[in-house]
């Protein structure tokens, strides 16, 4: 049976709903990034006037603070999209309606993006506003950053989706803390170099390294690395594929234990 848009037009379309009856979803989307961006912006403000050369690193700081949360958002936002239906106890009604796991893996992907815009453009716009940054001076590679960081947080929250249906709420930690163990090999606040040898080749794995090394190049030497974009999205298309099937081994183990219908609260 060939996807139907219809059906994952309806999952989006069913935590619209959430959204339009709930403000403090909405809010749970800004808030985050919000508080994060003020407490760097204010941080990074304060040590510019100490040093010169911290002085050039406040649009680092700033732009690596603001792309970690497109990628944290990317993979928050899919994993509370699918935690509603565990919490809600609702596996069980979409899978015997004739909506197909990867319907459900493509609805709750296309629900993350709308979070993750829904937060992180007020977010950067406040940093204009607050600190006179605009993270949009990186021009045309800031879409390509945005969608190789969209596509890894949605392959991790694939990833821990499964794992949370297969293992029950449990498991749930891992949804919010798993992606934070990238934190220190993908570069965002120093270069890959700065990390020791055996770290790096770890790092080069991640799309991450490329998105953070071309953000630092842009930024200090006003140079856009391409040549850094293409492993970037490549690394990212594969890590997605890998999301999906691990998402449809679990469904499909799921459904042989019978445990589809025992989640929730």
């Amino acid at each position: 049976m060939a996807a139907s848009v219809r059906r994952i037009y309806a999952v989006v379309l069913r935590h619209l709903y959430l959204f339009r009856t709930s403000w403090l979803r909405i809010l749970d989307s800004i808030y985050w990034p919000a508080v994060q961006m003020v407490m760097w912006g204010f941080l990074t403000q304060f040590l510019s006037s100490q040093t010169n050369y911290v002085a050039q690193a406040f649009g680092v700081l700033l732009s690596g603070l603001l792309l970690w949360e497109v990628l944290i958002r990317g993979n928050l936002s899919l994993s509370i999209a699918f935690l509603e239906e565990m919490w809600s106890r609702n596996l069980g009604h979409l899978f015997v309606s004739p909506l197909r796991p990867f319907e459900m893996a493509a609805g709750i992907v296309t629900v993350s993006l709308l979070r993750t815009l829904l937060g992180m453009i007020p977010v950067s716009l406040m940093a204009w506003a607050f600190f006179g940054y605009s993270v949009y001076d990186l021009g045309l590679p800031l879409i390509a950053f945005f969608l190789v960081l969209q596509m890894f947080g949605w392959s991790v929250g694939l990833s821990m989706s499964g794992m949370i249906m297969r293992l029950g709420l449990s498991a749930e930690t891992f949804a919010w803390a798993g992606i934070f163990i990238l934190l220190p090999v993908s570069g965002v606040y120093y270069p890959v170099s700065a990390l020791p040898t055996w770290l790096q080749y770890i790092a080069w794995c991640l799309p991450t390294a490329y998105v953070f090394e071309g953000m630092r190049t842009i930024l200090t030497q006003q140079v856009v690395r391409w040549d850094l974009m293409a492993p970037a999205f490549g690394l990212a298309i594969v890590y997605l594929a890998i999301g999906f099937r691990i998402f449809l081994w679990f469904f499909k183990s799921s459904r042989r234990k019978g445990t589809l219908l025992q989640q929730g609260e």
